[in-house]
Order: C-alpha cells, then sequence, then structure tokens
C-alpha cells in the first residue's frame, strides 16, 4: 500500500525530529557530565593547601596558576557558564519532547486514517 506523499514526507520530519531530540540528548548529557565535573574539581581544591603549586589549562597547555583563588575564581566561572548552558539546553530538549509527542499523535492517526495498522509502541 503507498502512503500519500504528503505522509511520506510527514513521517521523514518525525524521523529527523527524533534525530534530532537524541542529539540534543546527548549534548546536554556531556555538558551536564562536564558540569559534574567541574563542580567535583571546585570540592577538591578547598582540601587543597593555599600553597600548594597548581596548573590552569590555556588551550593545550598547561600554565602555573598565580595561586588557589585564580583557579577558584576559573572554575566557579566555569561552572555559572555550564548552568546556563544545561538549563538552556534542558529547555530546548523539552521543546523537542513536546514537538515529538505531538507529531507521534497526528501521525499515528493520519496512519490510521490511511489504513495502516499501528505497528506498537515506540
Amino acid at each position: 500500500m503507498a502512503l500519500p506523499a504528503k505522509l511520506q514526507n510527514d513521517i521523514k520530519q518525525f524521523q529527523r525530529l527524533q534525530q534530532e531530540l537524541g542529539n540534543a540528548q546527548q549534548a546536554r548529557l556531556q555538558v551536564d557530565l562536564k558540569l559534574r565535573e567541574v563542580t567535583h574539581t571546585l570540592e577538591e581544591l578547598k582540601t587543597v593547601p593555599d600553597e600548594a603549586v597548581l596548573y590552569r589549562p590555556i588551550g593545550g597547555l598547561l600554565v602555573r596558576a598565580k595561586n588557589k583563588q585564580e583557579v577558584s575564581d576559573l572554575l566557579t566561572e566555569e561552572k555559572e557558564t555550564l548552568e546556563v548552558r544545561v538549563k538552556a539546553m534542558e529547555r530546548q530538549e523539552n521543546h523537542l519532547k513536546e514537538r515529538y509527542t505531538t507529531m507521534q499523535q497526528e501521525l499515528s492517526q493520519a496512519l490510521q486514517a490511511a489504513g495502516v495498522p499501528p505497528t506498537g509502541p515506540d
């Protein structure tokens, strides 16, 4: 049974949305992991003596930091930036999930109307 061209196009759009949602989830997980790493590093830094020699990254190099406070400030700034990114990515992911659910329901109804039997839950 051949599906109408509009329905075939809708299915392709749904598949693209599904891929986009998966990519967004993966990207958020990576940023979330980096945020946990920075948070853990900040906690560990509290246990380091003030006079300890510390290094900070600059591009691909590690450069001796002036002091512990410099490293702490850099990590705190990075943590705040990552928190903002995670929140923005969560909003985008939630928006994509809403579109996904809506499109899934619309496609299901359109396929039933076209006489295509359901294939089971996704």
